[in-house]
């Protein structure tokens, strides 16, 4: 794994936008089906909150490998979403998204060293965010320990699905390479994450100057934000792509062939 530089990042996002051209209605619907099976999980009783979560990584790789279909020229169908639950990838994906909410519980458990609980109150729906005691306290400073504590954790997360679906990784080995894959391009991955946050905010100002801050304009960014959500998966998959390489050793470049 190489450093790459930081302009790298600007250039997984204009591959994410190029997978996207090629096949943008079998992606779209794969994210639907995705989140039609997220409300469906969501009324299961007592899991229903913490199941959506920690299905994530197994309902992450169903993305990929639409990105991989598509390098290969074939169709992206609906029935990808059921990639992650295939043995041997399903029990080590599944402990990954236990793991996901054990760290994000341990990050805002310990923002109570600023806030004295405050923050964990509002994440579990103890208090309401108009409440004197959330407004007098120090909720954005608990807000930005959990942040600065769930970082690493995130850094080790980011690739370790693809690299348990894929490669086969245990998930210690997943997590530790993916941990220093971002570590060592962490320039590469700031440019992306700053490319992205800039789309979205530009994009929605967009539609509040069109269409005003009404319901309208909520009504049009949900399908927007479906597209860019989708694209930001295609990007992620290009920069997998190009740390670790083309999964199976299969796969088209997305660059074009030199003159």
């Amino acid at each position: 794994m190489e450093k790459l530089p930081a302009s790298t990042g600007w250039s997984w996002v204009k591959q994410g936008f190029a997978l996207f051209r090629k096949q943008p209605g079998g992606l779209a619907t794969l994210f639907l089906g995705y989140m039609f099976c997220m409300l469906a999980i969501s009324i299961v009783p007592l899991l229903g909150q913490l199941l959506p979560v920690i299905l994530v990584p197994v309902f992450s790789v169903a993305f990929l490998q639409a990105c991989l279909h598509i390098e290969q020229n074939k169709r992206v169908f609906p029935n990808l979403l059921l990639s992650g639950f295939r043995k041997p990838a399903f029990p080590v994906l599944f402990a990954l998204g236990l793991l996901y909410i054990l760290m994000a519980v341990l990050a805002i458990g310990a923002s109570a060293l600023v806030d004295g609980g405050v923050l964990w109150q509002l994440v579990t729906g103890q208090l309401d965010g108009q409440s004197a005691a959330v407004k007098e306290s120090n909720v954005g400073g608990a807000i930005l320990l959990t942040v600065a504590l769930y970082i690493p954790a995130a850094m080790g997360f980011c690739f370790a699905a693809p690299l348990i679906y894929w490669q086969k990784q245990s998930l210690g080995k997943a997590v530790f390479f993916s941990f220093f894959a971002v570590q060592r391009s962490i320039k590469a991955f700031m440019v992306f994450a700053a490319t992205w946050f800039a789309i979205s905010v530009v994009a929605s100002q967009i539609l509040f100057m069109i269409f005003g801050r009404n319901e309208l304009a909520m009504q049009v960014m949900m399908p927007l934000s479906v597209i860019l959500t989708v694209i930001m998966h295609c990007s992620f998959y290009a920069s997998y792509r190009q740390i670790f390489g083309v999964p199976q050793g299969q796969g088209v470049s997305l660059e074009k062939p030199a003159p």
